[in-house]
């Protein structure tokens, strides 16, 4: 039987600014300025979806070629999704079918409609876990290999150790949620970053304009979970730790997925990609 993802009450209302409130108004748009460039859930982890896209990626034929899938609730697709997590190994331990289910479903849907350059590359965040666990995770999908698996930093008005609310206002300090596609690298007030583009209306779609970028931070390391008990925070950028943050980059930049997940009631039930694919707003 395929086990059910928990509900989470609403996310508490966002806070309002990118930037806390008497932040130096130059640097906040210097930075802007260096980023800019051109019912829980109706849900359905299809076996047909996963199977169809593992054959997808593995023949390199594109998948905006094929046929939209039918979709199913079959019992057997939490087995599908299982088989997959175990076969990429222990760095995917606590990668739960179920997300991985629907980060693929999002993908492909983004994939068919052209928004996702890279079907090759998934990079997966689990925010429902600890900060101090690794829970991002770049997939090589076609060979079911885990190439990363890091700790990541969520926004300071996310959550502690762990992050329970979500917004896509600027000045709320807080994460965002949702399908990502990755974009160009810039050299900013954190060093070495990473644009992305949210892909869902009013869920992350402003964050280009928050300048939610992926970036490495000292504070995303052992010393800072062992006198903390978590990770460092953020202003709601993924961060990750500085000794790795270059090299994933560099691996997933340039129109890769990026699925940024929680159990949020709301965004489950009416996102455009996770859990069903609409292809107009």
């Amino acid at each position: 039987m395929r086990r059910s993802l928990p509900v989470a009450p609403p996310p508490a209302p966002a806070i309002a600014g990118s930037y806390p409130r008497g932040a130096d108004a130059s640097a906040r748009q210097r930075d802007l300025a260096s980023a800019a460039a051109p019912g829980l859930c109706r849900r359905r982890i299809a076996l047909v979806t996963a199977l169809a896209l593992f054959a997808w990626s593995a023949s390199q034929v594109p998948l905006s070629a094929r046929d939209e899938v039918t979709e199913t609730r079959s019992g057997a697709t939490a087995g599908a999704l299982s088989e997959f997590v175990d076969s990429l190994g222990a760095r995917a331990a606590t990668l739960r079918p179920e997300v991985l289910g629907l980060a693929l479903e999002a993908r492909a849907c983004a994939a068919r409609q052209g928004l996702v350059a890279d079907t090759r590359l998934l990079t997966v965040i689990d925010y429902s876990l600890p900060s101090t666990e690794p829970r991002l995770w770049v997939l090589d999908v076609p060979s079911r290999r885990v190439v990363f698996a890091e700790r990541v930093a969520h926004g300071r008005n996310s959550g502690d150790d762990r992050a329970t609310r979500f917004s896509n206002n600027p000045g709320s300090l807080q994460s965002s949620l949702g399908l990502f596609v990755t974009d160009t690298t810039y050299v900013g007030r954190n060093g070495y970053s990473l644009r992305l583009h949210g892909l869902e209306l009013g869920v992350n779609d402003r964050a280009f304009e928050r300048a939610i970028v992926m970036h490495g931070a000292p504070y995303v390391s052992d010393a800072a979970a062992r006198v903390l008990g978590r990770l460092g925070r953020s202003w709601g950028c993924p961060a990750l730790a500085t000794t790795v943050a270059r090299e994933v980059i560099d691996l997933i930049k340039g129109g890769s997925a990026l699925f940024a997940y929680y159990p949020d009631a709301n965004w489950l039930d009416t996102s455009r990609f996770a859990g069903r694919c609409i292809t107009s707003r």
